[in-house]
């Protein structure tokens, strides 16, 4: 009976995402583009079906779904699950991953177990953003996985395309949309049956064939039921994003490309109107959903009195006392043992026996043990390692060592019956603080046993909370080679009572009457904007998001220059990206960091 209701109240909260998500993007691409559909019913059948559609833009899912009453889950790129909370999300509303460059069993499960219970399935048999010859309405070879798996769940495919989308990349359409939605079409073929009767290899040849023609078909009836110019047909994100780029005679590409790298590095870039708009569309829908998830926690009427004998403590405490970290043997054997995964007891104890065990994954470079570790710390409610592990790769190629931990709260360290880092920051600010105490003591065990091996340099990637967690490490801790903190969270004051991440957050604390300056009295343990670094502040390098609302450029910019001698780079996205790691690895190479 209880796992009933646990499996319903699980329902009722995917489906409230979904519906909250639904209703933001509505609102979102509703003031720029205007859809029109052709056989909107057929999207609207009852059943099981995989929805097959081309792939012009990012925005083609979010645009589909808006027109379609059932509730789509997504075959995605795993490396969209990279981002701590764009991975949480996409999971909430039940999209899940694909990679792109191989077949994975579990994915293929997955997708067939869903269609067998009567779901939609949406899927891009291109594999990616595709325009021109490259493109299935063009006549591209479809690549393989759709008609497998209609034929196994027993469904039919609907095909689907959609034109005007990539138009959204172009700041002239962006700018006009005020006074002139962008227009997108959208056309519904009929359902392609998986053949049943045919033996699978037929089976998957003939509704291949069919679906292909169907692309060409449906590309053509837009074209002739819309009169279509060649502008509104399909180009690449890179073709529409010139369109504001000046007139011939000016330097070339690659010119153009190292002049706004050094731009961007001095902060001498104007906003750009897509990317803020994008950013600021992208973090208020996280934050959102953020706040959705903190309203599952509640404070009681002794949550005040707790929380003023946990400061009196912690007020008679410097750094180096808070963040003591106990010799452990244990891991000291683990970590010589050679193991892929080392785990450990932590010294911090908490209510979660899930959250009390430590747990790293270690890639080993071919250096050995006297190479540099770079110790590398994910953001809250990181949804996949996948992305952490390919970074894990590239440190081994320079000849690092790479060590992946799990904070506190998330991957194997998740309590039963709760989301991945969903306990990790709540209205709870003492388990907040305890979360923070956990991973620097257990931060600082690791880097002690990898001294033992023989192992004495350290760098520190850390993005958003991971990057809260570096500067804090980075306050008592002198033998950093560097610590890149991505999109950090360094002012604890404006993350409480500004972000527009924490408005559940601070309603809770009112009315528990839990007042700013009662948090304050923690601020010299959890506050790096009210610090010093212990190493060499040259060493830190803070990255930040010229359109972030979470961790703003001005509170980075603060901490900047408060840490004298430290560097800051910019970088055009908002708080969820993925350009920040690429430019900050870039960064560190040209430092002669790596």
């Amino acid at each position: 009976m209880a796992a009933i209701q646990r499996n319903t109240q699980a329902a009722q909260i995917e489906m409230t995402s979904y519906r909250a998500g639904k209703l933001l993007v509505r609102l979102l691409f509703g003031c720029v583009t205007r859809v029109h559909v052709i056989r909107p019913e057929n999207a609207n059948r009852t059943g099981g079906f995989l929805l097959a559609a081309n792939h012009i833009s990012h925005f083609d899912p979010f645009i589909i779904s808006l027109v379609i009453r059932r509730k789509i889950d997504w075959l995605t790129m795993a490396e969209f699950f990279q981002s701590s909370v764009v991975g949480f999300l996409l999971r909430a509303v039940d999209a899940f991953p694909v990679d792109r460059d191989r077949a994975n069993r579990t994915t293929i499960q997955t997708a067939i177990d869903r269609l067998k219970k009567g779901r939609v399935v949406g899927l891009f048999p291109e594999g990616g953003i595709r325009d021109g010859a490259r493109s299935l309405l063009e006549g591209a070879q479809l690549r393989p996985g759709a008609s497998t798996l209609a034929h196994i769940a027993g469904v039919p495919i609907l095909p689907c395309v959609i034109l005007g989308s990539d138009r959204l990349y172009s700041i002239k359409s962006l700018k006009l949309s005020a006074l002139r939605r962008t227009p997108v079409w959208i056309a519904f073929g009929n359902p392609i049956s998986h053949s049943p009767s045919l033996e699978k290899s037929e089976a998957r040849e003939r509704v291949e064939s069919e679906l292909a023609s169907s692309f060409k078909n449906l590309y053509g009836e837009l074209q002739q039921t819309f009169h279509l110019t060649r502008d509104d047909l399909p180009h690449s994100p890179r073709e529409r994003m010139k369109r504001r780029i000046g007139p011939p005679g000016r330097p070339d590409s690659a010119a153009r490309r190292l002049s706004r790298k050094v731009q961007i590095r001095r902060g001498e870039t104007k906003g750009n109107g897509f990317h803020r708009f994008a950013a600021s569309g992208i973090d208020a829908f996280l934050c959102a959903s953020i706040n959705f998830v903190h309203t599952r926690h509640r404070l009681n009427g002794s949550s005040r009195d707790e929380m003023e004998r946990y400061v009196e403590e912690c007020e008679r405490l410097n750094a180096q006392q808070y963040y003591a970290s106990p010799h452990d043997n244990n891991l000291v054997e683990a970590l010589k043992n050679g193991g892929a995964t080392i785990e450990w007891r932590s010294p911090i104890e908490t209510q979660f026996a899930a959250n009390n065990v430590a747990r790293a994954d270690v890639f080993p470079s071919e250096r050995g043990r006297s190479a540099p570790t770079v110790l590398i710390l994910h953001a809250l409610m990181s949804a996949s390692r996948v992305g952490y592990r390919r970074c894990a790769e590239r440190f081994n190629e320079l000849g690092w060592n790479a060590c992946f931990i799990h904070l506190p709260y998330h991957y194997s360290r998740v309590p039963r019956g709760y989301w991945n880092g969903e306990l990790a920051i709540t209205c709870d600010l003492i388990r907040n603080a305890e979360g923070l105490r956990q991973s620097v003591t257990e931060l600082r065990q690791l880097m002690s046993a990898f001294r033992e091996r023989g192992s004495g340099e350290f760098g520190v990637l850390a993005t958003s909370y991971g990057g809260w967690i570096g500067a804090l490490l980075a306050m008592v801790e002198r033998d950093l080679r560097f610590a890149a903190l991505m999109a950090p969270i360094v002012n604890i004051e404006h993350a409480i009572w500004q972000s527009p991440a924490a408005r559940s957050i601070r309603r809770e604390l009112r009315s528990a009457n839990i007042e700013p300056c009662l948090v304050a009295r923690h601020f010299h343990l959890s506050s790096p904007i009210h610090n010093a670094p212990l190493c060499d502040a040259a060493r830190v390098l803070f990255v930040a998001g010229e359109f972030d609302s979470i961790a703003p450029l001005e509170q980075i910019e603060t901490i900047q220059q408060k840490w004298r001698g430290s560097e800051l780079l910019r970088v055009r996205q908002g708080h969820f990206g993925y350009r920040m790691l690429r430019d900050t690895i870039a960064r560190l190479k040209d430092r002669g960091d790596l």
